[in-house]
């Protein structure tokens, strides 16, 4: 059955540059593993995207309105639906002192911020520093390899999988939802309580709700701290001589 904009889909990917085969990006462990691209710490499951919210490439979005749960397409991106053309005059030339200054020795390949933007060293020589700032996938063709795992029916799915977009390290399991005619409770796991920026994180949440489900006008977030019960030993009795 296609899909229509506004659903709520999980998808499975692995994303690589046509013209080397190189893998990028993927939602799945064993490619990541197996291609080099391994980021300690990231979570790689099946990623959530409301079709249409811009959370993709939009040509990826477009290939998923007429897929299928389970089964895989493998979609071909120009660089022009994809992460743009490359544009020669965003190639800068900047003194090698500049960064020397700074206790930063780039390296050809070294991503570098300069005026608040980030640029990929590309090449060093007479002491200037050429720097390209366009995105490193710019001019690039793209092939993407997506699945369907799941489209979420359900209020309570579609809530979750917001929360777990925003908090993925914490089981989903793990948090418990209650939804009223107006409102969302949400009773966050301890283990989520010392999550860094987690008010900003719970601010975040809100407003995905408020945007997908207007009709919540309040979101609550409850945090309860437990005492620890110390154990109870019972001594042992001394022998008897």
């Amino acid at each position: 059955m296609p899909f229509e904009k506004g659903d709520f889909v999980l998808i499975d990917y692995v994303a690589r540059v046509a013209e080397t085969s190189e893998v990028f990006d993927t939602t799945i462990e064993e490619v990541s593993r197996k291609e080099g691209i391994y980021q300690e710490g990231a979570v790689y499951e099946p990623k959530l995207i409301v079709i249409g919210e811009g959370w993709i490439l939009k040509a990826v979005e477009d290939a998923l309105l007429n897929l299928e749960i389970e089964k895989t397409a493998t979609i071909e991106i120009p660089p022009e639906k994809g992460f743009g053309n490359r544009d020669p005059e965003k190639i800068k030339m900047y003194p090698l002192r500049r960064f020397l200054a700074q206790g930063v020795t780039p390296k050809v390949g070294m991503r570098v911020e300069v005026d608040g933007k980030v640029a990929t060293v590309r090449a060093i020589g007479a002491g200037r520093v050429q720097l390209d700032f366009n995105p490193p996938l710019a001019g690039k063709t793209l092939v993407y390899e997506i699945t369907v795992r799941k489209k979420l029916e359900t209020l309570e799915e579609k809530i979750k999988a917001l929360i777990h977009r925003r908090i993925p390290q914490v089981e989903i399991e793990k948090f418990l939802v209650e939804i009223g005619e107006d409102y969302v409770s949400i009773n966050i796991p301890e283990e989520a309580f010392y999550i860094e920026g987690l008010q900003i994180i719970k601010r975040g949440i809100f407003m995905d709700i408020q945007r997908f489900f207007p009709d919540k006008k309040i979101v609550r977030f409850i945090e309860v701290f437990k005492r620890e019960t110390p154990s109870s030993t019972t001594p042992s009795s001394a022998a008897n001589p």
